[in-house]
């Protein structure tokens, strides 16, 4: 029994793989090291590590910590060097600009397919070329070309950029013509490195290798982690990792009541110091997000004759678009909270904008069928119509500049390719009141009124949304946005007066929230502050949220007087 498991099974037995030996492993011993015999198993409790290749990458882990003797005792003590003797000799021809001799020591390697040799061969011929012509060796430099570099017969075009060189009169212009960066000990690793990456891992192990792993590892320890969304990006090594609900802003820190009537829009500046909202009172707010988190009022901006429905922050925080309900388009500035311009349109009622990343122009979305586009003094620079295109009413830039999305109608959302000229529209199946992107704006949330919130990825064109279910939404504009730390919370309003929170990444409900007395109509995610985001609500109010563990705030108004205390992040 003693040797038995619990069930009466026979212990499980330690599992080994055939593995080849030293010698058919690395068939160029290092030269002077001492190769003692050893037993290659396999490691880890699934006997899927295979010891040979532990042992090399944790030994180049240790020269790429600069542990240079502790690494060279592991490759003699193991008797796996890290690398085989040829594949030493062609590191150190590449780190000293020995060319001929690296080619020749290329074409020494065994199992290289045709393709990957003319590849590698490429690459140092390239750099030789490149080094005589510096030198001003043209007549040997066109002899590399000639006889080398396009008997290899591939990547014609930059052969033909790399001949055009012959005739560029400095190194300036070399640099420049084929974006070269030299020569020199910086370049040679650099062309050591892209070899690597050409060569097959068994040959060459992939540079930090073990680093890379661990990375891989702790990436998909946070991605499995359902509330994931910490301060700290350096996950610990030591324990698995987990993250507790506590880390979700689930509670009300604050209530700002400066609005007397729905408040329809908000959203966080860039670097989230600010906050803009803007209500059917006909103003908006600019806050103040102080560094403990306490929001105060800044500037009321009045000027507008109806509700303003829309806000956007230039890129640089400097500037703040505020946009009439079917009305003008005003410019402010942040800091002094004085307009500066309003843009307007006989023919158009404007319902929303959106900035170029420039921060030199900006498009406008309005009830004429058009989008508009404008540059700071006033000037209409571009303009978008079509007999198909009804009246706008949502519009958003990404933040390389090249596509405008646009909301036309009840159920298309136009992608406007500004580089190309070209349009591509994807039909939803439900009429849509908006939508939000990502940061990296790949990403498309759109809301719609059958209470559904569909994720789109709008670089690949065929694959259908991700839905997000169990908010209300039928009669209002509710808007929803992305969240938390790599985004990876869904947050929306809805017409129940609470707010809901989703894992991105499975669609999983984690929180509803309940504290608004009216319809929730949008919300906003501290982009610097993961633990940080506000809720706007037909109740006259904002709400900003925060971690459980954090007390409310006693003054809650976020004006210049009356004190609100919060019981249990209720107004009392």
């Amino acid at each position: 029994m003693g040797g038995d498991t619990a069930n009466g099974a026979p212990p499980p037995k330690r599992m080994k793989l055939h593995m080849p030996s030293i010698e058919e492993a690395f068939p160029h011993p290092m030269d002077g090291v001492a190769v003692p015999a050893v037993t290659i198993d396999a490691l880890g409790s699934k006997g899927q590590i295979k010891k040979i290749e532990f042992t090399r990458i944790i030994t180049q882990a240790l020269y790429s910590l600069g542990y240079n003797k502790s690494a060279s005792l592991l490759e003699t003590e193991s008797g796996i060097p890290l690398h085989s003797a040829i594949i030493s000799q062609f590191r150190m021809e590449i780190l000293q600009g020995l060319w001929d001799e690296s080619l020749k020591t290329l074409h020494n390697l065994s199992h290289l397919d045709p393709e990957t040799l003319k590849s590698a061969a490429f690459l140092i011929l390239q750099q030789k070329f490149l080094e005589q012509l510096h030198r001003g060796e043209t007549d040997m430099a066109l002899k590399t070309l000639r006889s080398q570099l396009s008997k290899l017969k591939i990547r014609m075009q930059r052969l033909h950029e790399l001949a055009s060189c012959i005739i560029c009169p400095t190194r300036e212009d070399i640099l420049a013509k084929v974006e070269w960066r030299g020569g020199g000990a910086e370049a040679n690793m650099s062309l050591l490195l892209h070899l690597q990456s050409l060569l097959p891992p068994d040959i060459m192990i992939p540079e930090k290798r073990l680093e890379g792993l661990i990375e891989q590892a702790l990436s998909v320890q946070r991605k499995a982690c359902m509330f994931h969304n910490s301060l700290d990006q350096a996950l610990t090594l030591y324990t698995d990792h987990c993250c507790g609900r506590d880390q979700i802003p689930t509670q009300t820190i604050q209530v700002l009541d400066a609005h007397e009537d729905e408040v329809w829009f908000l959203q966080f500046s860039h670097n989230g110091k600010h906050l803009a909202s803007a209500s059917k009172d006909c103003t908006a707010i600019i806050w103040n997000v102080g560094n403990d988190d306490f929001v105060m009022l800044k500037h009321t901006l009045t000027g507008h004759q109806k509700p303003v429905a829309f806000v956007a922050w230039s890129p640089d925080d400097i500037m703040l678009l505020t946009c009439g309900t079917e009305e003008v388009v005003r410019l402010w500035n942040a800091e002094s909270g004085d307009c500066l311009r309003t843009y307007t349109k006989p023919t158009s009622g404007f319902t929303s904008c959106a900035w170029f990343p420039d921060g030199r122009k900006f498009v406008t979305g309005g009830g004429d069928r058009c989008i508009d586009m404008w540059d700071l003094n006033g000037n209409e620079l571009d303009s978008w119509k079509g007999v198909r295109m009804p009246r706008i009413t949502d519009v958003a830039i990404t933040s390389d500049g090249v596509n405008m999305v646009s909301l036309a109608g009840n159920k298309d959302i136009r992608i406007h390719n500004l580089k190309e000229k070209s349009e591509h529209v994807i039909e939803e199946e439900g009429s849509i009141t908006s939508l939000s992107f990502s940061n990296d704006s790949k990403h498309l949330l759109v809301n719609l009124s059958s209470q559904e919130i569909h994720l789109w990825d709008i670089t690949a064109n065929e694959k259908l949304p991700y839905k997000f279910k169990g908010h209300r939404q039928g009669r209002y504009v509710i808007r929803s946005c992305f969240g938390g730390s790599d985004h990876a919370f869904i947050v929306s309003g809805s017409e129940d007066s609470q707010v809901y929170i989703w894992h991105r990444g499975n669609g999983e409900l984690l929180e509803v929230l309940p504290g608004h007395a009216g319809t929730v109509n949008c919300v906003s995610w501290n982009p610097t502050n993961p633990h940080m985001f506000a809720s706007a609500s037909d109740d006259s109010t904002i709400r900003i949220w925060g971690l459980s563990t954090k007390a409310p705030r006693v003054r809650a108004t976020g004006t210049s007087n009356g004190i609100h205390p919060l019981i249990n992040g209720v107004t009392r």
